[in-house]
């Protein structure tokens, strides 16, 4: 939604892949999503997993995921605070799209490899030149 003078308006699509990107675009809720699949987590639980994802970007992906409903953030009253994230019922329904988008990483993860690396050495190549 878009906020013009106080007032909310909804964001017109230009195509419907927009509106998926838009929810679970970007290079860390997919995998968030991923990992959510297996039943709920705890944010340490994510940080291990990934140690490059900041605890900055971490919450904000978290906090995007759960406002449009993909996700649940459920607070135990207990000492020391315990939070667990689970997907929604809503969040269930991007089930088959993650689970296609590991496919075809598995699928296409030596090409995809060999062109970084067909890259990395072209633009290393270049560098040498200058």
């Amino acid at each position: 939604m878009v906020d013009r003078k106080n007032k909310l308006e909804p964001k017109v699509e230009v195509c419907p892949v927009e509106t998926t990107l838009d929810v679970i675009g970007g290079k860390w809720k997919a995998i968030i999503l991923f990992h959510l699949i297996d039943g709920p987590k705890r944010f340490n639980e994510f940080r291990r997993l990934y140690p490059g994802m900041t605890q900055f970007m971490l919450t904000l992906q978290l906090r995007e995921l759960e406002r449009y409903g993909i996700i649940h953030r459920e607070v135990y009253k207990q000492v020391p605070p315990k939070v667990e994230y689970s997907l929604t019922e809503f969040g269930l329904t991007l089930k088959p799209i993650i689970l296609d988008m590991k496919k075809w990483g598995i699928t296409y993860k030596n090409r995809v490899d060999d062109i970084r690396l067909q890259t990395a050495v072209q633009e290393k190549g270049e560098k040498e030149d200058q």
